[in-house]
């Protein structure tokens, strides 16, 4: 049992920084603007568990599945970069919100529902959460594992899940948080919020993709 405690231990230490659950927070509040409390603690488990299914997939079978479909490291990066820049873009520059205008007054609830349905796995749980980083981390710290041979055998195999699922509860218990947060500071408040979370989002997914364009420089340098 020791030994379990100390690869979990080491694991949590490992993830949180980089999984980062205050920046999905964040993200919540930018995104969740005329959602109920029961809409965003739905959003917010939803994403956990999308969460935690990502981060299993990679630890067990990150490495086959990237091997089978030829993406790389590089490729995740890019690809994250280009949605994470993409959702920014639309927090900083919001469209005409289509259940304003007068003659769709009536169904506003429903489009609101609809707009809103899909942020728990983009961008909550992917890329926000369990982005290119966290998914690189996982699967090379499997294959660290699968050739060092750290811990026993069982430890090896319940460990990551175990892991896995604290972190999931920590996060959980951080995007519930948010319907304080949004009592506090408002509709507008959020509003604004929302516009800055939204250029930091853009920042964020153009250093993506600068990192996965560097990391494609140096596997191809060039020939002198």
């Amino acid at each position: 049992m020791l030994e379990l405690l100390k690869a979990v231990t080491t694991g949590l230490a490992m993830l949180l920084p980089i999984a980062n659950p205050l920046t999905t927070v964040a993200l919540l509040l930018g995104l969740s603007a005329g959602m109920t409390a029961e809409e965003r603690n739905r959003q917010a488990l939803l994403a956990c568990c999308y969460v935690f299914a990502i981060m299993c997939v990679a630890f067990y079978a990150g490495q086959a599945v990237m091997e089978v479909f030829g993406i790389s490291i590089s490729a995740l990066r890019i690809a994250g970069g280009m949605i994470v820049a993409f959702i920014g873009f639309r927090m900083l520059f919001p469209s005409e919100k289509p259940e304003e205008a007068p003659e769709v007054e009536s169904r506003a609830e429903e489009l609101r529902q609809h707009r809103k349905s899909d942020i728990a796995f983009i961008p909550l749980a992917m890329p926000s959460t369990a982005g290119p980083g966290t998914i690189a981390l996982i699967i090379s710290t499997a294959a660290a594992m699968k050739d060092e041979q750290p811990f026993t055998p069982w430890v090896m195999w319940t460990a990551p899940v175990l892991t896995f699922f604290l972190l999931c509860v920590i996060l959980l218990l951080c995007l519930r948080s948010a319907g304080g947060i949004i009592r506090l500071i408002g509709q507008s408040g959020v509003d604004a919020f929302a516009r800055l979370m939204g250029f930091l989002l853009v920042c964020l997914g153009m250093q993506f993709l600068i990192n996965g364009v560097l990391d494609i420089v140096k596997d191809f340098p060039l020939v002198n």
